[in-house]
């Protein structure tokens, strides 16, 4: 049986015995991600990884007496799909928070539906500045990308390195990464070339050599693992090997499956520590993915979003009654600091951003990471 189908039927067994549950009677979560398309396992991801934990949690009694479902819809990592799947959720009388959504680009038109029905807008995968903004309903659970980008940044250059070609999407999100990369350097009087590359197209040889063009000396990935795959495999074609790094955006285990053993001797910065780690909450997500029928060791994004999960239904166990969209995000404004078992994260109503961890992770010959 697949991990989705084991979820499904765990879930009807549950409604099957207990027999009275109504529609009203859920927590309902709501979710957009890329479940098809070339960016899907890592939408996969983030849908099965909150799945698992909200199963565990459910199996357990719920959360202050329900169930906490999560409805994914397919965006296909298109922009207007996203947009119109939140309003699909927002419509959605018994929804208490949008979660999960998995770019700053899918965000973009889902955040201001969010705000204009007084809805939490729920640990989104990305650090762009457009997910860092000041509003009353966003929260994130992961570090910036200033804040990731600071991290490569040091390393390389306290090497010594200064010629940096920055790869970014040509779109309003991918230019603001790339102006993340530029405010940084202009401190220690270093300026990045960049490359762009439209967002879902392919890589190829001409945008390879456009990049040795830059002559650098090494290379910031803020692109996705298909992109960022392919890029490194025209790299290794040509015999050439340069010193690159990449966002947590890239998605880790995602960019090895795609790259294959080309990923070897990528670094890529991490927002959860190891999931191989002995961090209590790392092995709770870990027992929670294997007793929804995951047949693979868990990777980065389901950790993540297993994070997510579990810092959601705090919030909502901390509602006040009756519990509906308002009173998760008052409670998720007054959550203060929590630890999940390990792992901490801090909000309060002039604090959104709840974690700044960011660790380096270098992908070994076999596949797995060191940090």
């Amino acid at each position: 049986m697949s991990f989705k189908r084991h979820l499904i039927a765990a879930t009807a067994l549950f409604f099957a015995a207990s027999g009275t549950l109504l529609a009203q009677d859920k927590w309902v979560v709501g979710h957009s991600g890329p479940l098809s398309g070339g960016n899907a396992k890592f939408g996969r991801d983030i849908r099965d990884g909150a799945m698992a934990y909200f199963a565990m949690l459910n199996a357990s009694g719920g959360v202050q007496g329900h169930q906490i479902e999560l409805v994914s819809m397919d965006d296909k990592n298109e922009r207007k799909t996203a947009g119109a799947n939140a309003k699909t959720l927002l419509d959605n009388k018994d929804l208490v928070a949008l979660f999960g959504f998995a770019s700053a680009t899918l965000s973009l038109d889902a955040l201001p539906q969010a705000e204009a029905k007084k809805v939490a807008f729920f640990a989104p995968f990305s650090g762009a500045n457009a997910v860092r903004v000041n509003s009353p309903v966003l929260f994130t659970i992961r570090a910036s990308y200033g804040e990731e980008m600071e991290k490569i940044l040091n390393f390389w250059t306290s090497l010594g390195f200064k010629r940096v070609s920055v790869v970014h999407y040509d779109d309003e999100v991918g230019k603001q990464n790339l102006e993340v990369v530029t405010q940084y350097l202009k401190k220690i009087n270093l300026v990045p070339q960049s490359l762009a590359i439209k967002r879902n197209a392919s890589v190829g040889k001409a945008e390879v050599q456009a990049l040795l063009a830059q002559q650098p000396e090494m290379v910031l990935n803020t692109v996705l693992s298909g992109a960022a795959a392919q890029l490194q495999k025209e790299l290794v074609g040509m015999g050439r090997m340069v010193p690159t790094s990449s966002l947590s955006f890239v998605g880790a285990d995602q960019f090895v499956a795609a790259a294959g053993p080309v990923s070897a001797g990528v670094s890529i910065a991490q927002v959860v520590p190891s999931p191989s780690s002995a961090v209590p909450v790392v092995r709770e997500c870990a027992k929670a993915l294997e007793a929804a029928g995951s047949k693979t060791l868990m990777n980065t994004t389901q950790l993540e979003a297993c994070f997510a999960a579990k810092i959601l239904a705090e919030g909502i166990r901390r509602a006040k009654k009756p519990v509906n969209a308002q009173s998760v995000l008052e409670a998720l404004s007054g959550l203060g600091a929590y630890d999940l078992g390990g792992f901490s994260v801090s909000f309060a109503s002039n604090q959104r951003h709840g974690s700044k961890f960011v660790e380096l992770a270098m992908v070994t010959k076999d596949g797995r990471f060191t940090r």
